[in-house]
């Protein structure tokens, strides 16, 4: 099955619906093309946990890809190959396939040496024991609809020389885009240089559901009620939907707005401020 909303398990599970790890995160993008018989599905995955990427590597668990389409099938990947190749005759692909990755233990795991869970475990963990076979994370749900090749991909940054401002920021069809003048003002020179970008994806974030309560909210009111409209056509808005439904955001409102950015972004104020901090240290 395709975890859509918060599951509740009776252990700390490693996802980006959960908490139970200080930094908890478990995201993936997914490419997918036809190849003759074939449908290839490769994925990128941002896992933030040394803890489960050990277990990973050491085959105390494994990954297993969810495919969930005309019907749902498994298929177990290796740690250094997230990527998979279906004959066509074993898989039926609808116009809408949703993706998504489990994390499932080999054997019975021990958090005893977990160091990276919430402060709340500190005195539990060395009682947890996951028994074999049980979920230890799943990643977020990718959806390709028709022929939406990047899912995921929220923004897309272009370099400008001749633009009148230092930055500019568009709301493309299927993207945001950030215009820049020049390169210093993405920090590539910088350790950590993603996180220091993050308040320029905060305010592009922002002005998109700004045009998504715009655009969908019903006459004079400023409230939508994300399970009550119908799936957008616009991919940039069909993204921030899905993005809104996997965070289980029932509504959307210009009073909740940044609330709703930080659940769907995952902490992104707090990652550019650990980002500074780690900068500051270092320089001391």
């Amino acid at each position: 099955m395709i975890y859509k909303k918060d599951a509740n398990f009776p252990y700390p599970i490693l996802s980006s619906n959960t908490f139970s790890y200080e930094e908890s995160d478990f995201m993936i993008k997914v490419s997918f093309e036809e190849d003759g018989d074939l449908y290839k599905f490769k994925i990128q995955k941002y896992l933030t946990s040394d803890f489960v990427q050990g277990l990973l590597n050491s085959g105390e668990a494994q990954y297993l890809l969810v495919i969930q389409s005309k019907d749902t099938k498994f298929f177990p990947l290796e740690p250094t190959n997230l990527q998979v190749e279906i004959p066509k005759n074993r898989m039926t692909l609808s116009s809408r396939t949703s993706i998504q990755i489990h994390i499932v233990a080999n054997k019975d795991i021990t958090f005893a040496q977990n160091n990276e869970l919430n402060s709340f475990y500190d005195e539990l963990k060395a009682s947890i024991t996951v028994p074999e076979f049980s979920m230890l994370g799943f990643s977020n749900i990718v959806t390709f609809e028709g022929g939406m090749k990047n899912p995921l991909d929220l923004f897309e940054k272009r370099l400008d020389p001749k633009l009148s401002s230092a930055i500019k920021f568009e709301l493309g069809s299927e993207c945001i885009i950030l215009h820049f003048r020049d390169e210093e003002m993405q920090f590539q020179s910088m350790a950590k240089a993603n996180a220091f970008l993050n308040p320029y994806l905060y305010t592009g974030l922002r002005m998109a559901l700004e045009r998504f309560i715009s655009t969908y909210a019903e006459e004079d009111d400023d409230v939508v009620e994300i399970s009550q409209i119908t799936q957008p056509e616009d991919l940039l808005d069909y993204k921030l939907y899905n993005l809104m439904v996997g965070k289980s955001v029932g509504e959307l409102s210009v009073d909740n707005i940044d609330e709703v950015i930080g659940r769907i972004s995952h902490q992104i104020i707090e990652k550019y401020v650990k980002a500074v901090k780690e900068l500051v240290a270092h320089e001391d």
